[in-house]
């Protein structure tokens, strides 16, 4: 079926479809704020949240659907959250930061617990929030609670392997990871819940303090979470601050006060945060920033599963990842039976509302951000690409149908520029050195995926590619799992990695208590393990 405006249209419901109404959540009107330790009542502003979702009049008019509200914080509540996780820390000496791992460990199992039984209220959120389909929402909240699960048990045997002394050149020492003080969390809108966690959850298990902002889109999704938060952990290990970041963020990193900037987003509001700190030196940052993944096929690659692969690695969740491919370079001699196959399955993906069987394809947060596809995608068509499958482009409200591009050159911005949207820009290339070079001038080296079969061109180009971005992915999507695995970049595409293990250390640093080793140091050390004197000093297992 040929996609218009008129069948973009009618995929909304109306305000008496059965479908939506099965569908549909209470709106919640969130009015309690967690900073130090308590659900203080919020009487200040608020902001209405509007789905993705809209709504069908009699008219035809669309109309986005209002879900609720949430606090419309300002600097000065987000300076109360900050004080209270300042004051918790209390310079290391705080209660979270002295405890033993195994007891912040116990914190965390309590929370996870809570978290699952919150399932289904925080998955039907992020549908509503963002746009994501139904399954692939609780594929987000599933996958967390593995990361968490796996978390604990890393943590865990980071503890276990340093509970013993180390005896070098005379020198007697029990060297142990503590956390770094005062973190600053920010999570991104797309993967609200997995990516936030994935580093809100090894900072607090390390022993570090949170301040954390929501994202713009995916703050009522936390809502259920709140008290979950505030019955697992110490007052002010967890304080959520609300309001523009814009606007409440600078003033935070000014104070002077954050010790650690996690942040999901672009890394040129990543170098303006961290000028803003007075003393750089001091701020550690761990970063997820842009990306412009590409995919090379080769003139040998099997096309069918390079069409498939790339256009799964195109779309999935309407292209909003930072794993996303956002660049397809297909050899000249395959060009034309590679758009084949992957217009054949384009054809087959189905776009509708997040909750309907099937979908693939669902609307977009805002139209703010259906308007910045089509801006990218004029610019293309004016300079001389194509669009070449049938309604690409098509737009209605936060509706925007995948456009395959073609050929795109340097001269157009989504040559370079990152869409974290359904556009599918392709060129084509005959010297292989212009597909590399591609990747080696890019600003960005997350990841590459390489389409090929020849054993020895697929060995030698990973050689080079391996140098320029972080991860190479053979004849498969870029993607980000398993967790345990690093995921990171080079250039300006992260700061920091983040796997289970990495994640653990990102967020603390080596500390040692050291002695020489004589018969007097000896024996004070064994009398502080053996009379529990220390939850640094000791060698108790944290097997619990």
């Amino acid at each position: 079926m040929m996609m218009s405006r008129d069948n973009l249209s009618l995929l909304f419901p109306t305000a008496d479809d059965a479908a939506l109404h099965e569908a549909a959540i209470a709106p919640i009107e969130q009015r309690s704020v967690l900073v130090n330790g308590e659900m203080r009542d919020w009487i200040g502003p608020v902001k209405n949240v509007l789905s993705p979702v809209m709504v069908r009049g009699s008219n035809g008019g669309l109309t986005q659907m209002r879900i609720g509200s949430h606090p419309s914080g300002d600097v000065a509540t987000a300076i109360t959250a900050l004080d209270a996780a300042v004051a918790a820390y209390d310079s290391g000496r705080g209660a979270w930061p002295t405890m033993r791992v195994s007891e912040r460990i116990l914190a965390m199992q309590r929370f996870l617990a809570g978290m699952c039984a919150r399932r289904a209220e925080v998955t039907r959120l992020i549908m509503w929030e963002i746009g994501k389909t139904l399954a692939d929402s609780e594929k987000e909240f599933d996958r967390t609670v593995d990361y968490v699960r796996q978390t604990i048990d890393a943590v865990r045997n980071l503890d276990n392997a340093n509970s013993r002394f180390e005896i070098v050149e005379g020198v007697i020492a029990l060297i142990r990871r503590t956390p770094l003080g005062v973190v600053l969390c920010m999570g991104p809108y797309n993967y609200p819940l997995n990516e936030t966690f994935a580093t809100l959850i090894p900072a607090l298990i390390m022993g570090n303090c949170v301040v954390f902002k929501p994202p713009r889109h995916g703050v009522l999704l936390f809502e259920p979470l709140l008290e979950v938060f505030r019955a697992a952990f110490p007052p002010g290990v967890v304080n959520f601050a609300y309001g523009e970041g814009a606007e409440i963020v600078p003033t935070l990193l000014e104070t002077g006060q954050i010790n650690v900037l996690t942040l999901i987003g672009s890394s040129r509001v990543a170098d303006h945060l961290k000028k803003l700190h007075p003393k750089t030196n001091r701020l550690r940052a761990i970063l997820g920033l842009d990306a412009k993944n590409a995919a090379i096929v080769m003139p040998d690659a099997d096309i069918a599963l390079a069409a498939k692969e790339c256009l799964l690695g195109a779309l999935s969740f309407n292209g909003q990842r930072c794993t996303a491919l956002k660049m397809l370079l297909v050899h000249r001699d395959v060009a034309d039976s590679f758009i084949s196959a992957l217009q054949a399955e384009l054809a087959q993906l189905k776009i509708g509302m997040p909750w309907a069987p099937d979908v693939t394809l669902t609307p977009l947060p805002s139209v703010e951000k259906v308007n910045q596809m089509s801006a990218l995608l004029d610019d293309a068509v004016t300079k001389g690409a194509r669009i070449l499958n049938a309604g690409g482009g098509t737009a209605v409200g936060t509706l925007f149908y995948p456009a395959v591009v073609y050929p795109v050159g340097p001269s157009m911005r989504l040559f370079r520029e990152e869409q974290f949207g359904p556009l599918i820009p392709m060129s084509n290339f005959e010297d292989v050195d212009l597909a590399l070079d591609y990747v080696a001038t890019s600003e960005h080296g997350q990841q590459v995926s390489l389409f090929a079969r020849d054993p020895d061109v697929i060995g030698r180009m990973s050689d080079v590619l391996v140098n320029q971005v972080c991860r190479v992915n053979l004849n498969c999507q870029c993607q980000r799992g398993p967790d345990v695995f690093p995921f990171t970049g080079r250039k300006d595409a992260a700061e920091g990695t983040l796997s289970v293990t990495d994640a653990l250390r990102s967020f603390s640093i080596r500390s040692m208590v050291a002695a020489k080793y004589t018969s007097p140091s000896r024996e004070i050390l064994n009398t502080i393990v053996e009379g529990r004197h220390s939850n640094f000093v000791h060698t108790g297992s944290s097997s619990n």
